[in-house]
């Protein structure tokens, strides 16, 4: 019989431990979480300097010479969808990078406590990849159904 989400009472006396593997395990996706924070703050900050490069030089073009002004886009609007996405980007490297510098404390110190908010910091960053991917695809199925609609009507 499965155990139910509720019923921990078996769990209770229940110690994990670590052995040596799994803490090399554990230390090395922690340095490759933090290489990857660190790109990822990188980008992060690119984004908002290109966000703001747009939106001072946004004013230099004229019209006829800013492509999407020709298609009816502000230019600054381009800017602020940069800003957005810097916004949108900054959580997930910020969970990576919580995670790779408490569980490099945990390990080291063999403290609990943050090994248990390094493991946080990973739910946190993997629910945020969910939860953005599900509403693209969800914003993918809204353009293909809108699409299939407009192709039905323009062929009638």
């Amino acid at each position: 019989m499965p155990i139910r989400q509720e019923d921990n009472s078996v769990f209770d006396n229940f110690e994990l431990r670590l052995n040596e593997i799994s803490k090399k395990y554990l230390r090395e996706t922690a340095k490759w979480a933090f290489m990857l924070s660190i790109v990822g703050f990188i980008l992060v900050g690119l984004f908002v300097l290109f966000s703001v490069l747009i939106v001072v030089m946004s004013s230099a073009f004229n019209n006829a010479s800013n492509p999407f002004e020709r298609e009816g886009i502000p230019l600054a609007f381009v800017g602020l969808i940069y800003l957005l996405m810097a916004v949108l980007y900054f959580f997930p490297v910020f969970y990576l990078y919580k995670f790779s510098r408490k569980m490099k404390a945990a390990l080291i110190e063999k403290n609990t406590e943050d090994l248990t908010a390094a493991f946080a910091n990973l739910k946190s960053f993997f629910k945020f990849i969910g939860i953005t991917m599900l509403v693209i695809i969800g914003i993918y199925v809204l353009i293909f159904g809108f699409a299939i609609i407009g192709g039905i009507v323009a062929a009638t």
